[in-house]
């Protein structure tokens, strides 16, 4: 049939892909949700779902054609609200949303009374964590957690999640075909792990005819003639697929496909470094961290500055890591770097002796704030002890971003932080002040002035526990 839309997906480097959607699919997809959300108490004029979401990311139909499947009403939330992260969720209360379709990440930012209307809640796009389920999955609403790259029509597979449950990706939307097979293209029995297949009315096809034929094509597993192989790694359980991983080196952050061996390659081409591998970690706060390890030459040391300005070039901004000095790479028995074995979270003192920005031997990604800040790197300026309000905010900072600030000359920015992040802050930072904005986080980057900043403003009343800090 006719194609309905081409969403080109996000590739680290290099030009992304376009992959075209046929109505034949589209409506397929919309009618297989239809039977499987709500089946008891179906969506109708009555509800406000958000649209939230970039139309550049598929996900985006799934929020228009939730309404308009159903007659109910869609309601457009400001960009930069969404953003903002804390900020949209009393937003999503003034406009009575009873529908939402988001990622984790920022489902997690809201608080639970701004969900109190809403009986939907759908996540995708990357990995739920369990507390999110524990926290807002229960009666009277319920938790869909929905799986599917591009190439299958943006939902192949979907899974109610319950508290105390396991969190799965599901079993596939009707219509939809899958197989989970060994590296020789077997069949898994259940509760193995291995790549999952996706066929069905869903298969999509790349504008590329030569990558179409490279990652599409027919397999004994399945009976559809056009089968895409994911990548992904899951186990094969009865009650329904648990997502692994990836067969190889892509990941996905902030619902960008990332290919860290494409960002490896960027940080190997760097000046004076011997050897180079990045790795997404988790900060304190549930944040996912792109950070890029650097082996420096013995005796020598690496101007990260410069290292980040270079990168800058190559790499679009928000992909370029968290950068940190290591003295060398765990490898596996195969040679390969093991990723999961690289430090974290950074240790405070460890890469000095190779000439890091600062004490810690880090330094941040420009991230959406741009230059890394008027302070530079990292650490590079007012190490010291720091109390009061600077302490307990370097506490803060470390909890969202992973790694400590060195002293009140730092920048969240150049250690960093994004909008994400940024977002994330603001939400800790309320409990404190609650009138504080991702926009005063933008206008106050380095930690001094913010805590200056947040000392001007009227407190919320806290435990005294709770607002002390000091910070060495």
């Amino acid at each position: 049939g006719d194609d309905a839309w081409v969403i080109f997906t996000s590739g680290t480097t290099g030009r992304p892909k376009g992959v075209a959607v046929t109505h034949r699919s589209a409506a397929a997809f919309v009618d297989a949700e239809a039977r499987v959300f709500l089946a008891g108490r179906p969506l109708g004029p009555g509800d406000r779902v958000l649209a939230g979401l970039s139309v550049a990311f598929d996900a985006s139909c799934e929020e228009m054609w939730l309404a308009w499947r159903h007659g109910a009403c869609l309601v457009p939330a400001p960009r930069s609200l969404v953003k903002a992260g804390a900020d949209l969720g009393p937003w999503l209360v003034e406009r009575g949303v009873t529908v939402v379709s988001t990622v984790p990440t920022l489902l997690a930012l809201w608080p639970e009374w701004c969900l109190e209307r809403v009986r939907l809640i759908i996540v995708g796009g990357e990995a739920c964590p369990a507390e999110l389920v524990e926290r807002l999955a229960g009666e009277g609403r319920e938790f869909w957690n929905t799986y599917g790259p591009t190439e299958t029509t943006v939902v192949a597979t979907a899974a109610r999640l319950l508290p105390g449950g396991p969190v799965r990706i599901g079993v596939p939307l009707d219509g939809w075909e899958i197989a989970v097979v060994d590296g020789a293209g077997r069949p898994v029995p259940w509760y193995a792990t291995g790549e999952l297949l996706i066929g069905g009315v869903g298969a999509a096809r790349y504008l590329d005819e030569a990558k179409d034929a490279e990652k599409f094509g027919a397999h004994p597993a399945l009976v559809s003639p056009r089968v895409y192989r994911s990548g992904d790694l899951v186990r094969n359980e009865p009650e329904g697929l648990v997502f692994v991983g990836r067969a190889d080196d892509q990941v996905k952050l902030g619902g960008r496909r990332v290919e860290l061996g494409e960002v490896d390659a960027a940080l190997q081409a760097l000046p004076r470094v011997r050897a180079a591998a990045a790795a997404v970690r988790r900060t304190p706060a549930g944040a996912d961290l792109l950070v890029g390890y650097l082996v420096a030459p013995p005796g020598g040391g690496l101007d990260l500055g410069e290292a980040r300005r270079l990168l800058l070039e190559r790499l679009p901004a928000p992909l370029v890591p968290l950068l940190a000095v290591v003295d060398s790479l765990p490898t596996r028995t195969s040679g390969k770097v093991d990723r999961a074995a690289l430090p974290w979270p950074l240790p405070a003192t460890a890469t000095g002796p190779h000439g890091a920005t600062g004490p810690h031997g880090a330094t941040g990604a420009a991230g959406d704030h741009g230059a890394a800040g008027p302070h530079g790197a990292a650490g590079a300026a007012g190490a010291g002890v720091l109390e009061g309000t600077a302490g307990w905010l370097a506490g803060q900072w470390e909890r969202v971003l992973g790694t400590a600030p060195a002293g009140a000359g730092d920048d969240f920015f150049a250690l960093g932080g994004s909008s994400l992040t940024a977002a994330r802050l603001v939400s800790e930072l309320r409990a404190r002040h609650g009138g504080v904005s991702v926009a005063d986080l933008y206008a106050h980057p380095v930690l001094g002035d913010l805590a200056g900043f947040l000392d001007s403003l009227a407190p919320v009343q806290v435990p005294a526990a709770a607002a002390a800090g000091t910070w060495t």
